[in-house]
């Protein structure tokens, strides 16, 4: 299990620590035990707004935990302070992974952290941040950057997005997902990158596909069609199209495609098994058709995923 700080002070922005303690502090039906050690560290009582709170530690533990959120920072226009600019770089230099959500960037920018790399913040900040530090390569077009032992996100819901990316890294997609249904949201792809595939099925069991999505997810080693789809369903073609587009918001097909991708990102996570059995598993057919596929949507061929996933697992441990 590994260790997260949250780290604090007057004038951060609650959403964004909400999100990261409600998702690294969960402990969802399943998963046996706490994913993480959530532990908030401040200066002392700090003030978000009206609200008050205690941390748990000073600033001078981040370097000591393995992974440090820093929430957003409220006012843009003003320096953040500087014991938290300080504790944050030490704690990269210690090691430690670093992520900043929505304005929280401009945190990390100070420490110098984000000096020759890619990096985003909210949309409406990123000018500002661009301005301030010319040494940044910002990018206001995505949801979240991974530069490895930093990372960034754009504002609020992104912030969602990049805590559940840092899941699926430590512990896997199914975990991730499982996280993500807890929270009823869903486990988003990364923004610039098309890293990882939503999984959009409703958490709600009151809608017309409400007995196809289970039926269909227990058969994706069968090489089902939209056709086949609309006759288990008892409905035209077209009928279950605009079901689809309404429950899932995409189509039948693309929603099966995203469903055998995702299941291939479980396998290769999971298992030892070639590319070719995951094809097979999948419902893809050949291996050439799942690397298509999955190179497409994923950014990356399914044999680079896996040396990339296991790779990120061991690096955390």
């Amino acid at each position: 299990m590994g260790t997260v700080a949250l780290a604090v002070t007057d004038g951060m922005l609650h959403f964004e620590l909400s999100v990261a303690y409600e998702v690294f502090g969960a402990e969802p039906s399943g998963v046996a035990g706490p994913l993480y050690s959530v532990s908030v560290c401040g200066p002392g009582p700090v003030r978000f707004g009206r609200f008050q709170l205690e941390p748990d530690r000073g600033l001078d533990q981040l370097p000591y935990a393995d992974m440090v959120i820093v929430p957003g920072w409220a006012d843009v226009d003003q320096d953040p302070p500087a014991d938290l600019v300080d504790a944050v770089r030490a704690a990269h230099d210690a090691g430690a992974r670093v992520a900043s959500l929505c304005t929280g960037a401009f945190v990390l920018a100070a420490a110098g952290l984000l000096d020759g790399r890619r990096a985003t913040t909210h949309w409406a900040h990123t000018r500002v941040l661009a301005a301030r530090h010319p040494r940044v390569e910002v990018d206001p077009d995505v949801l979240y950057v991974d530069n490895g032992s930093v990372l960034t996100s754009a504002g609020k819901a992104a912030a969602m997005d990049l805590c559940l990316h840092l899941v699926r890294l430590d512990h896997g997609s199914a975990v991730a997902n499982t996280v993500a249904r807890s929270l009823v949201v869903p486990p988003h792809r990364a923004g610039g990158q098309a890293q990882f595939v939503t999984a959009p099925i409703p958490a709600q069991d009151d809608h017309p596909l409400a007995e196809l999505l289970p039926w269909v997810i227990e058969r994706l080693h069968h090489p089902l069609t939209v056709e086949d789809l609309a006759r288990r369903a008892n409905m035209s073609s077209r009928n279950l199209g605009r079901h689809f587009r309404s429950v899932t918001g995409t189509t039948p097909l693309q929603w099966l495609l995203t469903q055998r991708i995702r299941r291939a990102q479980e396998l290769l996570e999971m298992t030892g098994d070639s590319v070719d059995a995951i094809a097979t598993a999948t419902g893809m057919g050949t291996a050439t058709t799942l690397r298509r596929h999955f190179n497409r949507t994923i950014g990356v061929p399914p044999d680079t995923y896996r040396r990339t996933f296991r790779s990120s697992r061991s690096a955390t441990r």
